[in-house]
């Protein structure tokens, strides 16, 4: 009579049954003491951790070469969006020269929209040399101040 485990195993199959596949590797032979449960499991152990790290480098590289390729094509996107910038303001500067000197003439409209900006470039050089200042101050008594 057959125990209920005995009867669900599936037999063994041998070289001449289909689905057999030969083991790659040949066995190997232990030293006596040694556990070859555990040396097998050092051994699988390393070579995945060696595998992972490898799979690891190689991704990390992707994602470096995908961020370099990027990294261009927004650089030249922001080039293209400053350039656009530039002609938008020069049409705008234009457009103000142009609509004033019907008010108040053209060398006038000419001289009050670059005063204008030359108030809003000395403002931003202000407001650029007090943070310049600030950094120094910073930076200069090791951050411990400037919080």
């Amino acid at each position: 009579m057959q125990t209920p485990a005995a009867a669900s195993t599936p037999p063994l199959e041998s070289a001449g049954q289909p689905g057999y596949v030969p083991d790659p590797e040949p066995a190997r032979q232990f030293r006596p003491g040694e556990d070859p449960n555990l040396v097998e499991d050092l051994r699988g152990l390393a070579e995945e951790a060696s595998a992972l790290a490898k799979a690891e480098l190689a991704f990390q590289k992707s994602r470096a070469a995908y961020a370099g390729s990027q990294a261009k094509k927004i650089l030249a996107l922001c080039v293209v969006a400053a350039v656009f910038a530039f002609f938008a303001v020069t049409a705008f500067i234009v457009g103000l020269v142009i609509s004033l000197a019907g008010l108040i003439g053209p060398w006038a409209s000419m001289a009050v929209v670059t005063v204008g900006l030359l108030l809003l470039a000395f403002v931003c050089l202000l407001n650029a040399k007090s943070r310049l200042n600030a950094t120094k101050a910073v930076v200069s008594d090791g951050g411990e101040n400037g919080r």
